[in-house]
């Protein structure tokens, strides 16, 4: 198996834990909270800025400057001025080429799909969910109240879909941004495992 594959996600489908079980199922790595370690200790930045950015939109108007920046390498002079949530992103979007290119393994959101866009060996996959599916699972998970829980995956997926249309240059959760996207709340997280692991063994056959 020499396969990447991206995971985006709904909050509360379940997409982190169907990454990790479909890692698992092809004996390879899910990097989700791991790139944040990574892409710490390769910037220089604390693992805790990385966090408080992760996912998080921006409002800056040097959107232009960051696409110069890491389509033509670091310029030292604007990455000194940049930003720090554009940094961070930077900072993720470089661990994330690198892991790719060393191993097969499953990466779970921060816009993986479009960092990997240029590379053939990869599967790009989107998992959402029915509104009362995903609530019961963050109100399982968090203790909350439907009324909160529904409020936390609105506010969730608002920060996602915010971050993934301003850094990339597809959007977040639509179909033709993805190769494969699917309801995890009609098959549950073990049929939906089974589905992708299926779609992906298809995928390496016909690459093969």
């Amino acid at each position: 198996m020499n396969t990447v594959i991206t995971i985006g996600r709904q909050f509360g489908s379940g997409g982190r834990e169907i990454g990790e079980k479909v890692a698992e199922y092809f004996g390879i790595k899910c990097y989700d909270n791991e790139l944040l370690s990574r892409a710490a200790k390769e910037s220089g930045f604390c693992e805790e800025m990385l966090e408080n950015h992760d996912e998080r939109p921006t409002n800056s108007f040097l959107y232009n400057l960051v696409m110069d920046t890491y389509s033509f390498g670091y310029n030292a002079s604007h990455f000194v001025d940049m930003p720090i949530s554009h940094k961070v992103f930077l900072a993720q979007f470089d661990t994330i080429k690198k892991i790719a290119k060393e191993e097969p393994c499953v990466i779970v959101g921060r816009c993986a799909d479009y960092a990997l866009s240029d590379m053939k060996n990869c599967v790009h996959i989107f998992i959402y969910g029915n509104e009362e599916c995903k609530t019961k699972r963050i109100m399982k998970k968090y203790d909350l109240d439907a009324v909160k829980a529904k409020d936390m995956c609105i506010k969730k997926d608002k920060q996602r879909q915010s971050y993934y249309n301003y850094y990339s240059s597809k959007k977040w959760g639509r179909a033709d941004s993805y190769d494969l996207c699917i309801n995890s709340s009609i098959l549950g997280v073990d049929g939906t495992v089974k589905l992708l692991t299926q779609y992906i063994e298809d995928f390496e056959t016909k690459n093969a």
